[in-house]
């Protein structure tokens, strides 16, 4: 029997097309012969939809025909188990039944742990991250915090609410001004280098402050590291065990690697290895990475070391900034749900895309049965000696603990 596989997508996020991109093409490798594939919609308006045909990249131009022909549906917990049910109509027939959840989400609002935490609270088992894990992974202040108490190399920032800079503004721009120009700044909690900008003076800096202050309450801003490579190395696992995938270099010709270096770009999606090349991507990579072996030792080493601190697991890409005149490495961020899934960094290493999904949902459902053994609540019930006659009314019903 077919392992019954719910394929969450999409969500109200600025990377809302980039999930789509992801888990469609992820979709098309999944071993059909094992799972039967569901695929879950969210619509930027969070309306959860089902249907074999949002497997369709073609769907997505038009999102009426999504609206006509899908399927609307609410993800729940019933005596059958987990179920898709519809929420058109008097009453929610369930259409759907569900062994196990796989978000492929990217992005504030789905992958920052509240899609985790409505899957735990439903109970289901799901591949990626839990609600710690996901969160932590899309704050780049609280995760540059738990690196930096482990000892873990990052850049050095500076950080602040858009209130205080709206109410406080010299005062943050004093600290800035202590990293030294050029600064890099990024709204917190965002991807895909979304709102981010490089400031070589305080009246670039102010402007972009204020571009990133439209995308998130929460800002960091970041020395630039001199003579900069960018590597990125794939991590799959959990805190017991990680593998690492190969490191890749990524090429770009501006100050940081843009939304249009990702995902538009010029170059007709070819990545640069020593052994294939791999379409369906927008940017110049090289894989393996130019770099010696002992550089390449800590990078695996670091990415391991990132991907237990912040509590992930499934499969992440850490990204790494080195200064190519005094090789010093610094963590620049996890991607908990990384575009493509980092394919392109595992099978240059032999391990197939279809073998790595099933590899990740495989560790999904090991996980599910460990953390089912432990104990998660009781089985007496406090409430059955509570003398409900007296109630609550007045206050003059009083619970001790």
């Amino acid at each position: 029997m077919k392992i019954k596989l719910g394929v969450i997508f999409g969500g109200n996020s600025v990377e809302h097309e980039i999930s789509i991109i992801t888990a469609v093409q992820a979709m098309g490798y999944i071993d059909e012969n094992k799972y039967d594939i569901i695929p879950i919609y969210i619509d930027k308006n969070r309306i959860w939809y089902t249907g074999k045909m949002l497997m369709d990249m073609e769907v997505f131009k038009d999102t009426n025909i999504i609206n006509k022909y899908a399927k609307k549906v609410i993800l729940g917990k019933t005596k059958d188990g987990f179920v898709l049910q519809k929420t058109d109509g008097l009453f929610r027939r369930t259409i759907e039944t569900l062994d196990i959840a796989f978000p492929i989400v990217h992005g504030k609002g789905v992958e920052d742990g509240s899609l985790a935490g409505y899957l735990d609270t439903i109970g289901i088992p799901y591949v990626g991250p839990d609600i710690l894990g996901a969160a932590v992974g899309q704050d780049k202040v609280v995760m540059k915090q738990l690196m930096e108490s482990s000892n873990i190399p990052v850049p050095k920032y500076t950080w602040f609410y858009d209130t205080e800079y709206l109410y406080n503004k010299n005062e943050i721009l004093e600290k800035i001004k202590q990293l030294s120009y050029p600064v890099i700044i990024k709204p917190a909690k965002l991807g895909s280098s979304i709102g981010i900008n490089v400031a070589k003076n305080e009246e670039d800096l102010d402007k972009y402050i204020l571009e990133a202050i439209q995308y998130d309450n929460k800002i960091v801003v970041e020395k630039v590291i001199e003579d900069l490579m960018e590597v990125n190395c794939s991590v799959l696992g959990n805190y017991e065990y990680q593998e690492t995938s190969l490191i890749d270099e990524m090429l770009t010709k501006n100050d940081f690697l843009t939304f249009e270096d990702k995902y538009i770009g010029g170059n007709k999606g070819k990545m640069k290895t020593s052994s294939t090349k791999i379409e369906n991507a927008r940017i110049d990579r090289v894989i393996p990475a130019r770099i010696n072996e002992d550089i390449k030792i800590k990078i695996e080493d670091l990415a391991k070391k990132t991907f237990v601190c912040l509590n992930l697991s499934g499969l992440a890409r850490i990204d790494f900034l080195i200064n190519k005149k005094t090789n010093e490495i610094y963590v620049n961020e996890p991607n908990t749900i990384p575009g493509s899934l980092a394919f392109y960094l595992w099978e240059p290493k032999g391990k197939k895309y279809e073998t790595l999904l099933d590899e990740m949902i495989t560790s999904a459902i090991k996980n599910y049965k460990n953390n089912s053994k432990k104990i998660s609540s009781f089985e007496t019930n406090v409430l059955s000696s509570f003398n409900g006659s007296k109630g609550l009314k007045g206050n003059k019903g009083k619970l001790r603990n």
